[in-house]
């Protein structure tokens, strides 16, 4: 890491609760019905808690029951990155905000239509943006 990139991690780190930092920054996740936004049933936007960049769409929120707020697809077609992640036994598709790396959650193919995927996503790396 570079002293740009180490400087621009410590603002990030001092930005953000550790919490929101082991889950954004060190892949972590957040305990099962912990986050407040799971039950968030309001119109609105979910934007990456790290830069900003809007991710999800309350319209494609759904109570998949997992206890981590879902969705069945972003809000836009560019704003996550996916890739295998294999740190459990069973491989799985971690989700990453395309902007800035940081983890989101998971994506498995057991949603509901259109998509049939749910993106299970950690409450603590995302802000809530009610709809005005």
């Amino acid at each position: 890491m570079t002293n740009d990139n180490s400087q621009e991690e410590n603002k990030i780190k001092n930005a953000l609760t550790p919490e929101q930092y082991k889950i954004a920054r060190e892949e972590g996740t957040e305990r099962a019905f912990t986050s407040p936004l799971n039950n968030e049933k309001r119109n609105g936007e979910y934007h990456c808690v790290v830069c900003d960049t809007v991710l999800w769409s309350s319209t494609h929120k759904y109570d998949s029951g997992s206890g981590w707020p879902s969705f069945y697809q972003p809000a836009f077609d560019d704003v996550i990155s996916t890739e295998q992640d294999f740190k459990l036994a069973m491989p799985r598709v971690e989700v990453k905000c395309a902007k800035c790396g940081s983890h989101m959650g998971h994506v498995f193919e057991d949603g509901p239509p259109p998509t049939g995927l749910r993106y299970c996503i950690n409450g603590s790396v995302l802000k809530f943006v009610p709809e005005e």
